[in-house]
């Protein structure tokens, strides 16, 4: 793995009010992170910077000395309480000042780590005649092998164990924006905690091979690695597991130890594989009992089922609900609607068949046939019967005119 060299340049501007909450007594104040995290057989670089409450007294021209102190501040009891001191005089901890003292940079790089440095330390300016302690800006230092709760230890050959702990987990996360949905573009990050930059772990996941590792500095001045992958979301996401692991080089590069950590994406979308299903199937009798019944899988659950029935004039809402039982009385094409709050979806056309509906057809035309047969010729009949007999009520009329006339003379 390719070494990282990254220099630190933290610049702290103070003023009267944030020097405010610190005692009178105190003669120098410290910047750097109230606590870090670091693993063990790697590095930890402490970004730091101080300030001299009494500036006429601060001579920076004069040779300055950084002094790291363990546990407790009061050193003259307990002298092995101090455990590096940049003139030479004191190295019992892998330390050493890489920041420029003169311009109040006492970046510190801690190296070869194990669990046993885990303590409370205290930064102190040593510069004739100026001495003082930043007794009131204590870093805490914890060093661990966590993940996810329990030791986690890979080797390069590539042997594995781990063992449980109580400690908090090593710091390895997957970032995902809250309310998925389908059809959006969002970016997820897996991040690393990155206690050494000189030796940044390496990041993979399953979303993408050979993904960039990217290494950014925080506000704090600590690092941290990451990855990042933009995906436009589908509902085949849904219930996905991102995983994402962390290789650690340790013991100076010959071995790596890794962090895992997986996260489930939680997708909503509209409903997808909607269908419409008949029981029984097949030929159905007039006057007999069908269900139909629609299907659909969405996230959210589908709201409202919508039953339709095409007709000549278009489609014509019959009902609502996932099942729909009728009394058949005729045949007709179906098909049903499912909807969510995101959208909706359209299942494929189902033919009711009735059993015999073909002859009932048949016998209905030819009876109506029939039906206009026989009326035709009634009035046919009528007609020629009107007009056979029309002249026979004045041929009756004028033989008794005749009749009368001759009965008068």
């Amino acid at each position: 793995m390719k070494m990282v060299t990254v220099s630190i340049l933290l610049t702290v501007l103070f003023v009267s009010g944030a020097l405010a909450d610190y005692p009178q007594w105190i003669a120098l104040y410290m910047t750097a992170p109230k606590q870090m995290e670091a693993l063990s057989g790697s590095c930890l670089q402490i970004p730091c910077n101080f300030t001299p409450k009494d500036e006429q007294k601060f001579n920076s021209k004069i040779k300055i000395f950084g002094v790291w102190i363990k546990n407790n501040v009061d050193f003259g009891k307990n002298p092995n309480n101090v455990i590096y001191n940049s003139s030479g005089a004191v190295s019992i901890y892998p330390m050493s000042i890489t920041g420029n003292l003169s311009q109040r940079d006492c970046t510190t790089l801690f190296s070869n780590l194990t669990t046993n440095y885990t303590n409370t330390y205290f930064f102190r300016v040593e510069r004739e005649p100026f001495k003082a302690t930043a007794q009131h800006d204590p870093l805490q230092i914890t060093v661990r092998d966590i993940q996810g709760g329990r030791d986690l230890f890979q080797l390069s050959s590539g042997e594995r164990w781990s063992t449980s702990c109580t400690d908090s987990p090593w710091r390895l996360d997957i970032t995902i924006p809250g309310d998925l949905k389908e059809k959006e573009s969002v970016t997820i990050t897996c991040s690393a905690l990155t206690p050494c930059p000189h030796s940044p772990p390496q990041l993979t996941w399953n979303l993408q091979q050979d993904s960039h590792n990217k290494m950014e500095q925080n506000t704090d001045g600590s690092f941290t690695t990451k990855i990042q992958q933009n995906i436009t979301l589908s509902d085949t996401h849904d219930g996905k597991k991102i995983s994402c692991s962390a290789r650690y080089p340790v013991n100076q590069g010959k071995d790596t130890k890794t962090a895992e950590t997986e996260e489930t994406l939680n997708v909503s979308y509209a409903p997808k594989d909607t269908s419409a299903s008949i029981s029984p199937s097949g030929l159905v009798s007039a006057g007999s009992w069908v269900n139909l019944t629609c299907s659909s899988r969405a996230k959210p659950p589908v709201s409202n089922f919508t039953w339709l029935k095409k007709s000549r004039d278009g489609a014509v809402k019959v009902s609502e609900g996932e099942i729909y039982s009728f009394n058949v009385t005729d045949g007709g094409v179906y098909y049903c609607v499912a909807t969510n709050d995101l959208g909706n979806q359209t299942s494929a056309e189902i033919d009711l068949t009735v059993e015999g509906g073909n002859l009932v057809g048949v016998y209905t035309i030819v009876k109506t046939v029939g039906i206009i047969m026989l009326v035709s010729t009634l009035i046919v009949f009528e007609c020629w019967f009107r007009s056979r007999f029309s002249n026979k009520p004045d041929t009756e009329s004028c033989q008794m005119n005749r009749v009368t006339s001759q009965h008068i003379n």
